[in-house]
């Protein structure tokens, strides 16, 4: 799993005039777990001087790599020719062995549902190796147009570009966004994309950025992106750099202590008796379909979910949120009766214990 703070690169030769150790001792220096670089622009290779015929994205990978820091490759694509975009990003995936994938989709992508399948059946079916991530936009709800599900469905990671552009309220778009993807059918865990730019007059304040990175952490999300060096070294005052540089991240997964996480490991054991040590005796369970209250009940419905509906099941906790009593989960299953793509739970608790559950998933 990604986590810790990374930044994204455009252009290469406009980050320090193109030196890349100076690039890489940057990103060291700002305790960056990984590099996110453009390696792709529909069908062509990215960060390519074609008057010299050089590839600009080794020599900076290398520096990076030689300093622990991840690199990954984005590709910008359109959807006009999706088997020929694809077909770029597993040679540029293969040619620079990068350590991760990023689509970005955007507009140019809204109603090309059977692009974007296309474009994922290649893909995935030749890259099993590193992990793929979606960047596009903060809200699904504002563009209903853009294939979420068939880029969801085979991504690792959900990048959604937190841009609070004209407005100064960072950790309210971000929670909204986390909420906005946990009720789509395709959970992939989030690492959203913070602002560290300037468009149309505004840019963000140190403190917007840091409020950015304080919200992502109290979410229990596993680390934030920053779009993009350039912009933010040239453009922006250097004190946005300095507290993104600064910001502490250990890159460290949710504790699991946590009582989301517990629960899952609870479903892995198959053992209605421990997933009970989680619940109050008065606790009540709530699907679509009834509402059920007490251990004796939950225990009989928790039974029947490990031996007829999904047994022998290996459930993933994919994203969970919230603090203090409440949590949103979100998770999967893959057993010889079914799969469940599209769990979704909302925890209750008191005293650290579930009071009340609403859980709604389908077996396929």
């Amino acid at each position: 799993m990604l986590t810790g703070k990374g930044m994204f690169i455009w252009k290469i030769e406009k980050c320090h005039d193109g030196n890349v150790s100076e690039i890489a001792e940057k990103a060291y220096y700002a305790n960056f777990s990984h590099v996110l670089i453009k390696i792709a622009n529909g069908i062509y290779s990215y960060n390519y001087d074609w008057e010299k015929n050089i590839d600009l994205v080794p020599d900076l990978a290398q520096e990076l790599w030689a300093r622990g820091i991840e690199v990954w490759g984005w590709h910008y694509v359109f959807g006009d020719q999706p088997l020929q975009e694809a077909n770029k990003a597993i040679s540029r995936i293969r040619e620079l062995n990068v350590d991760g994938f990023v689509i970005d989709a955007e507009g140019h992508y809204k109603n090309k549902f059977s692009s974007a399948r296309t474009f994922m059946d290649r893909l995935t079916a030749e890259i099993k190796d590193i992990p793929i991530g979606l960047s596009s936009y903060r809200y699904p709800s504002y563009h209903p147009q853009l294939p979420w599900d068939e880029f969801l469905s085979k991504c690792d990671l959900n990048m959604p570009q937190v841009y609070w552009l004209k407005s100064h309220n960072p950790g309210a778009q971000l929670e909204r966004t986390v909420e906005e993807f946990r009720n789509l059918e395709y959970t992939p865990p989030i690492f959203p994309t913070g602002a560290a730019f300037t468009e149309w007059d505004w840019e963000p304040t140190a403190d917007e950025v840091v409020a950015f990175m304080d919200k992502a952490k109290s979410l229990n999300l596993h680390g934030v992106n920053f779009w993009e060096w350039a912009n933010c070294k040239n453009k922006l005052p250097a004190e946005i750099w300095d507290v993104i540089r600064d910001y502490p991240w250990e890159p460290a997964p949710p504790p699991k202590e946590d009582i989301a996480q517990l629960y899952v490991e609870a479903l892995i054991r198959e053992d209605p008796a421990k997933v009970m040590e989680l619940y109050h005796d008065n606790a009540v369970h709530i699907t679509p379909s009834r509402t059920l209250q007490g251990k004796a009940a939950l225990k009989d419905w928790f039974q029947q979910l490990f031996t007829e509906k999904l047994p022998q099941a290996d459930y993933v906790l994919t994203s969970f949120s919230g603090t203090g009593n409440i949590r949103h989960l979100t998770w999967t299953a893959d057993s010889s009766a079914g799969k469940v793509l599209n769990g979704s739970d909302t925890l209750g608790l008191m005293d650290g214990k579930i009071s009340y559950h609403f859980s709604e998933f389908e077996i396929t």
